[in-house]
């Protein structure tokens, strides 16, 4: 790698949270299987790259992004199975 590409790659900004808007067509094409996985993969993600401060809170948001139920016992179940082996 050069120089140059070496300055982009620093002047880029690197988060290992989703911050951006869900792609189009995300809440459409996938079931709400689907949905849940990929919320319980995100957050499992999150949680090993050490970017969670408050889990259940973190947990409601991504569900209701996803277009998910975020009730109490909903947010309990992805913490459990982000906590599980994958």
């Amino acid at each position: 790698m050069n120089d140059r590409q070496h300055d982009d790659l620093a002047a880029e900004p690197t988060t290992d949270t989703q911050d951006a808007p869900v792609q189009e067509g995300s809440l459409t094409d996938a079931d709400d299987g689907a949905r849940l996985e990929g919320v319980v993969e995100q957050v499992r993600g999150d949680v090993l790259f050490g970017q969670v401060d408050d889990l259940p809170q973190m947990v409601r948001e991504r569900l209701e992004q996803a277009g998910l139920p975020a009730s109490p016992n909903d947010v309990d179940a992805v913490i459990s199975a982000v906590q599980s082996t994958p």
